[in-house]
């Protein structure tokens, strides 16, 4: 086997959610230091639930290179140990990985960084833009609602990445003989 059809697939899910990260970059920073008022850096740097933002933000990157890096796993076992992914129940858990893995993924950080903006901005003081509300005002009226959300997107990443990872020990565990068992 000369190419891993899961590695092919998490690059391409880490190249897609690149580009999305790209479109929050250019949306919270480019335009949105421009016409949102108070601007995403101020809401950021005025700490509280801004830092809710930043969380989302960085570990939206995170998490994207995370994608990649599973690329390689799979892409080890599938072309340097000649395993590829097959069986019904193998693909299955793997389809769950990466459609869980990259749900989870957005969901949780695109919401901590919506959240961290609408909260933040709203402690800001309203000569600034924001609606003057206190920390716990902002935590209970607006915040208070999505971290059982964002815990469940959380969970999705993690059964994910379970569900890919008993793939891989599964597929390393079957009888069948590898490529380059065959040859030895």
């Amino acid at each position: 086997m000369e190419s891993s059809k899961w590695a092919t697939r998490f690059i391409w899910s880490a190249v897609i959610q690149g580009g999305l990260v790209t479109a929050a970059t250019l949306i919270l920073f480019v335009y949105g230091s421009v016409y949102f008022t108070p601007t995403p850096a101020t809401v950021i740097a005025s700490g509280s639930a801004g830092t809710w933002l930043l969380i989302g933000y960085m570990a939206y990157i995170v998490m994207i290179i995370a994608l990649g890096v599973t690329a390689l796993f799979y892409d080890y076992l599938e072309v340097r140990l000649g395993r590829p992914i097959t069986g019904k129940k193998r693909s299955l858990l793997t389809v769950i990985h990466l459609l869980l893995m990259n749900i989870g993924i957005t969901g949780s950080t695109w919401l901590l960084m919506y959240v961290g903006y609408v909260g933040g901005a709203a402690i800001m003081p309203v000569s600034s833009g924001g609606r003057g509300l206190t920390d716990l005002q902002a935590h209970e009226q607006i915040l208070s609602p999505f971290p059982p959300v964002i815990i469940g997107f959380i969970v999705a990443i993690m059964i994910g990445v379970l569900s890919g990872g008993l793939a891989y020990l599964l597929e390393l565990k079957s009888n069948k003989l590898s490529q380059n068992d065959s040859m030895r």
